[in-house]
């Protein structure tokens, strides 16, 4: 799946006359950890978004937003079965670069679970393309095609392409508050 993506950002200026903010392509981050999935990081805030004149900064760092942040991000998965990067890559070094690149990401991770993760965030999914399956901590899975919006809400969960081509998620990440 080749992706053209793009983004334009648009704000207002004194007057509330609109103005473009940030217009330009979203390069693809793809960590040799995630096995050929991309992720293009579209927007991201670490504070509650103002509207309005003045800009707000462009902010994936933490990679998951802290209460009242926003994260905007398009995901692709490649089929699991797909084969790997034909490089070989030290595991070290690769979990370091996904540390680099989403920073925080680690930390999410179920150890010894195959993509099982828990974030203190509301996720709200669009499958786009492709198939996905969401996997649960308890091991209920449900098939995702195009068309299937998916709210998380903190749940310890895991994503799956288990098609024969890749599939694209826009997902928008809510910084929430862990109820206890």
């Amino acid at each position: 799946m080749i992706l053209d993506i793009r983004r334009i950002s648009i704000g207002s200026q004194a007057g509330a006359k609109a103005r473009i903010d940030t217009a330009g392509p979203v390069e693809a981050l793809a960590p040799a950890a995630l096995g050929g999935t991309q992720v293009f990081q579209i927007w991201g805030t670490d504070s509650t978004p103002v509207v309005g004149p003045g800009e707000q900064e462009l902010s994936f760092d933490p990679y998951f937003p802290e209460p009242g942040g926003i994260r905007y991000v398009l995901v692709t998965m490649p089929p699991q079965d797909a084969p790997p990067p034909a490089a070989e890559v030290d595991p070290q070094d690769a979990l370091a670069e996904v540390e680099r690149l989403f920073p925080g990401v680690m930390a999410a991770m179920t150890p010894d679970e195959q993509g099982l993760h828990r974030t203190d965030t509301v996720d709200i999914n669009l499958i786009l393309d492709g198939e996905l399956w969401l996997e649960l901590d308890d091991g209920t899975e449900t098939r995702l095609t195009p068309g299937y919006c998916v709210v998380q809400r903190g749940a310890s969960h895991a994503w799956h392409n288990r098609g024969d081509r890749p599939a694209l998620m826009a997902s928008v990440l809510i910084g929430a508050r862990r109820s206890a």
